[in-house]
Parts: C-alpha cells; structure tokens; sequence
C-alpha cells in the first residue's frame, strides 16, 4: 500500500516542480500559492509512504538502493519547507522539489526492476528519451549563437561602420537576438527536464537499477539540468541582458562537452540488449 502514497507523492512532487518555476522566476504569486499547496499534500504522502514503508518492513533502518533514495527525498522535501518555513525562501525550490521529485519517482515504479510491457512500448520510450534530449541540447547551442551573434552585433554598432553595404547587415536587431537567447533557453528546459524523466525510467532495465545515480553519464545529464536552472534563474532574476548574459550563457558550453564526453566513458549507461 505504501507504493500507492508514495505514487501519488510522486505525481504531486511533479505538480510542484511544475508550479515553483513560474513562481520563482516570473514572481506570480498564484503559482507561489499553488506549489506550496501541492508540495506539502506531496510532502504528507511521502510520510504516509515512508512510515507504511518502515512499519511493513518491522524496522526502522532503511534496507536498498530504492528504501535510502525515499527516505533521501523526503529529507531533502522536509528540509526546503523548513528553509522556507522559517525564511521564506521559495527560490530554493528550483532545485530542492525537482531533486525530491527525481529521489522518489524511482522508488515509486516498484521494488523491483521495472520492465515495460513491450519492446514497442521501450523503443517508443528511448526515441522520445533522445528526441527530448537533442531538442534540449540544441535549444542550447541556439541561444548561445544567439548571444555570440549579439555581441557581434553589438561591437558592429558601438564601431559605427561607414556608409554602404556591410557583410554583417544581415544580423538582426539586439533586442531580437537577446529575446532569441531568452526563448530558446526557455524552450530548451522543458526538452532536458522530460528527456531526464524517461531516461530515469529506461536505465531501470539495465543493471544500474535505483542505483543510476552512479553513471557518469547520468550525473553529466543532472548537472547539465542544474545549469539550464543556473541560466534561468540567473538571466531572470539578476536582469542580465546583453554583454553579460551573453558571457554566462557561454558558460553552459563547458557542461555540454563535459556531458559528450560522458557519453564516451560510461559503461553502463546502455539501451541496448543488456
């Protein structure tokens, strides 16, 4: 029966990480109100889920990869609504709830290894893994062109080019290239943030299991996720535009070739016949 709370803890810690980014990064108090709301209603079943879990087993000490992933996410959960209780801080939910949702989604597909009911059913589920994921990473490199193409555009324009036709007239305007960057980025995060959900499901077919956390490939996917939140939150909250937003934007390079080359290391993270 745990199975049950802890499902419904899962689909309600989604709900949240879907509310807590408006509310964060656009100040909308309804979706402040919202997330609050369905984190704690998660936050309730995740104890529900986790003192059914205990008092089934006849133990208090958690036992498997999937029991400490549950009882990890529901501390990481207690801790954001007492950092938020006691200071407010609902911005840390931009990581916190996300990171909660990923701890307990895992655990919420059984004890056992999850298999799906057909190879169609898998191979559907690795094509929209992999569309998702491409679609994030050129969302990506899209917006950070768009920042190169602004500072050029820029030092074309502060170095006041003589009469006539110049090679570079083509280049639109800053504020068009500077919204270019800001919407591509923002299409980007939903493709990364769904790419990582469906591979979470598909590496619990291979031998990693609950314990995929332990594949570089994966912590390189993570980390490329808490950079897309890094350039949202950044770009959003401090007001960066222009020069400056540019430079962070081509930060997020680095990680993209960190992750490339994970793929090249990993020998475990593998769809193929295992």
């Amino acid at each position: 029966m745990y199975l049950l709370w802890l499902r419904v803890a899962a689909i309600l810690y989604a709900a949240a990480c879907v509310a807590v980014f408006p509310a964060v990064l656009y100040s909308s108090e309804r979706w402040r109100k919202s997330c609050v709301h369905l984190g704690g209603l998660a936050f309730f079943f995740d104890f529900v889920s986790v003192v059914e879990m205990l008092v089934q087993a006849h133990r208090f000490v958690p036992v498997g990869v999937r029991e400490i992933e549950s009882l990890l996410g529901f501390a990481v959960a207690g801790l954001f609504f007492l950092v938020w209780w006691l200071y407010d801080a609902i911005s840390l939910g931009l990581f916190a709830l996300p990171a909660t949702f990923f701890l307990v989604f895992i655990p919420a597909l059984g004890t056992d290894r999850y298999t799906f009911p057909s190879q169609g059913v898998r191979t559907s589920w690795l094509v929209a893994h992999i569309i998702a994921l491409l679609l994030a990473y050129a969302a990506l490199c899209f917006s950070l062109l768009a920042s190169v193409l602004y500072l050029v555009q820029e030092h074309r324009l502060k170095s006041k080019p003589k009469r006539g036709k110049s090679p570079l007239d083509w280049l639109p305007p800053l504020d068009t290239l500077e919204r270019i960057s800001h919407a591509t980025l923002e299409f980007g995060f939903p493709c990364m943030t769904v790419g990582l959900v469906i591979g979470s499901v598909l590496t619990q077919e291979t031998a990693l299991g609950a314990a995929y956390f332990a594949d570089p490939k994966v912590i390189a996917s993570f980390a490329m996720w808490a950079v897309y939140v890094a350039l949202l939150l950044i770009r959003r909250g401090a007001g960066l535009r222009g020069r400056k937003a540019a430079y962070v934007s081509g930060a997020a390079l680095a990680v993209i070739m960190v992750v490339i080359a994970a793929n090249f290391i990993s020998t475990v993270h593998r769809f193929g016949p295992q």
